[in-house]
């Protein structure tokens, strides 16, 4: 039965350690969220983990005849309504759609990439210091935990904290990721521009060609 005190681990590790493919993507997920470099591994594993079992429970109510009614109903909303709220789920999904979700949903609701998407850092790594460091906080609540998952209703309230530095808007680190936000916003406008451009020209010189 194993020692009361001590939980069972709810991180499952590979079954295979020496994967190549496994170990590549891995490697190129830790590095486009910003894991830790020594220890980031593990930090997949944690959300494969989470993932498998959202997927087991998912299939396990899939297969059922009668869960359109009871208690397997009643779970299976509990279910869809958890994952709605932790924002893995569109509003009005449905059970099969538990079966879509991939590791990069889970990896792109942690605290540490919600925070780069809504630009109060200006990389994946950046965001992980400034959660460490106490720069970040949900209401008024400070996180130092860059893998809290972050529920749909949190992000609204997400935030420098009151007694950072970065909260004051004149902050240079402030004024340098609006610099950066306008420069990437400008160059995206500039490269669908050219794509129209581009586009357009093709277009002409297939009609002058048939025309021909």
């Amino acid at each position: 039965m194993g020692e009361p005190k001590f939980s069972r681990p709810r991180t499952q590790t590979p079954t295979h350690p020496w994967k190549q493919a496994r170990i590549e993507e891995e490697h190129d997920l830790k590095e486009r969220y910003g894991l830790k470099k020594v220890g980031g591994m593990r930090e997949i594993w944690r959300e494969k983990s989470a993932l498998r079992r959202h997927r087991n429970q998912a299939m396990k109510l899939i297969g059922r005849v009668d869960s359109s009614e009871g208690h397997y109903f009643k779970e299976k909303e509990q279910l869809i309504d958890s994952l709605t709220r932790k924002g893995l789920l569109q509003t009005g999904a449905e059970i099969g759609d538990v079966l879509e979700i991939n590791v990069e949903h889970m990896l792109s609701r942690r605290l540490q990439s919600v925070v780069y998407y809504k630009g109060l850092a200006p990389s994946m790594r950046s965001a992980r210091n400034l959660i460490v460091h106490g720069h970040i906080c949900i209401g008024d609540q400070r996180m130092t935990v860059p893998g809290y998952h972050v529920l749909k209703e949190e992000e609204d309230s997400l935030r420098y904290s009151t007694n950072s530095p970065f909260s004051n808007p004149e902050h240079s680190f402030r004024k340098e990721l609006d610099t950066r936000r306008i420069s990437s916003e400008e160059e995206s406008e500039d490269s669908d521009s050219n794509e129209l451009k581009n586009s357009e020209e093709v277009v002409e010189k297939t009609e002058s060609e048939t025309e021909g």
